[in-house]
């Protein structure tokens, strides 16, 4: 019953199959929704989701599929309240059917008051299993004082799945919006590597319990190294220009970087349109370190981004500098060769562009993206970015 809600998760982008139904089928049957509606809200999103960049999609699907279900819900649940108001008084017992009544301590009285709600059709009153009026059941309303649940009155004021969707807390999650700080550093956070550093003063637990194993119970005690981050970055940063609009943004980006604790080195460069033999280490563009200098300085593990719209003149492209970044006519360089360099040099870049990815043809950037692997400045392209940077996967539409 639950496959047209499969579908429209699908329908919304979010990727189930056979598995996740095949789970949620496992996770119904063996009654971990609490046969509620909020119950099934909850367990669906656990089993069905795999990324927080699909929580909205899943309430968005969810209000959809259900809605008027817990409408309808919430009329028998006022109708039978209604019914309990409507009490009729309880008959007079005979001490034989007084003897013969059941005690039951908590637990088992809730076990049997769930079972008699799965199994009750309609209403009863004056009997003694059902839930009802008047009658002797451990559970109802007006009947024999015995142990056992009174059922009515107001309900809870919980939240219920409905709303829980409707509140929609997780649109700032899409994978299509510009990235927040927030979202910048945990997706920065990935890039993290460690190695094993230092003095051997940590406690291995795992070695510790292996080596008492082997040596029949005898406790030996197994230090190590502890973990630092070997991360080492290499920002570069278009400034000025049509990188105006951006500003905003790549500011944000510097100051989650420079802000995190997960990097071993972090050097931060700017650049103008494109690298013309020449960077600089503050957004003025004065002084700088030229590019030669800049690779001899690092080795090939530092992972290089690149941040830029890559948007320019074709002729800046094409233009010879030297390592002082003026015009050298033929003595100098191509920028594009620039760029090579760096690319080459760096065992791992990407080149993250804050420009929509549809306007990606047909200009500079198309000569861009055959140097560095281009990713949108999103946070599913920042996610594709450090993926690519971590395990050297190739960026989509790379030529």
């Amino acid at each position: 019953m639950f496959l047209p809600f499969l579908y429209e998760l699908r329908r919304r982008g979010v990727p189930v199959g056979a598995q996740e139904a095949v789970a949620l089928a496992g996770a119904l049957k063996a009654g971990l929704h609490d046969s509620s509606l909020d119950g099934f809200y909850h367990v669906a999103r656990a089993l069905l989701v795999h990324a927080e960049t699909h929580l909205d999609a899943f309430d968005q699907a969810f209000l959809t599929h259900f809605k008027g279900v817990e409408a309808a819900g919430q009329q028998l649940t006022d109708e039978l309240l209604e019914w309990l108001r409507d009490a009729r008084e309880r008959r007079e017992l005979s001490p034989e059917e007084r003897a013969l009544l059941e005690h039951f301590d908590a637990e088992e009285l809730e076990k049997l008051f769930q079972q008699r709600l799965e199994e009750q059709r309609e209403r009863h009153d004056g009997g003694s299993k059902w839930i009802g009026t008047g009658g002797a059941s451990p559970f109802g309303h007006s009947g024999l004082p015995r142990e056992g649940f009174r059922v009515g009155g107001e309900g809870g004021g919980g939240k219920s799945a409905m709303k829980l969707a409707g509140a929609r807390a997780y649109q700032g999650y899409r994978s299509d919006v510009v990235l927040d700080t927030r979202q910048m550093a945990l997706a920065l956070r990935k890039l993290r590597a460690f190695s094993r550093e230092g003095a051997q003063d940590e406690l291995d637990v795992e070695g510790s319990i292996a080596a008492t194993a082997k040596n029949a119970g005898e406790l030996e005690v197994v230090t190590r190294a502890p973990r630092r981050s070997n991360t080492r970055v290499v920002l570069m940063m278009d400034v000025g220009g049509s990188m105006d609009p951006y500003a905003h943004l790549v500011s944000r980006l510097f100051s989650v970087a420079k802000q995190a604790t997960h990097f071993k080195e972090l050097r931060t460069y700017y650049f103008h349109n494109c690298v013309y033999g020449r960077v600089f280490e503050s957004s003025l563009l004065k002084g700088g370190i030229s590019v030669p200098d800049l690779v001899g300085q690092l080795g090939r593990h530092y992972k290089l981004v690149m941040v830029g719209d890559a948007l320019m003149a074709p002729y800046e492209l094409t233009m010879r500098t030297n390592t002082e970044g003026y015009y050298a006519g033929d003595n100098g360089k191509e920028g594009l060769m620039w760029l090579m360099d760096l690319a080459r040099h760096f065992e791992r870049s990407a080149w993250l562009n804050p420009e929509p990815i549809q306007t990606w043809r047909g200009n500079t950037i198309d000569a861009v993206r055959r140097v560095f692997d281009m990713f949108p400045l999103t946070l599913e392209g920042l996610g594709e970015a450090v993926a690519h940077l971590t395990k050297g996967r190739t960026a989509r539409g790379r030529r």
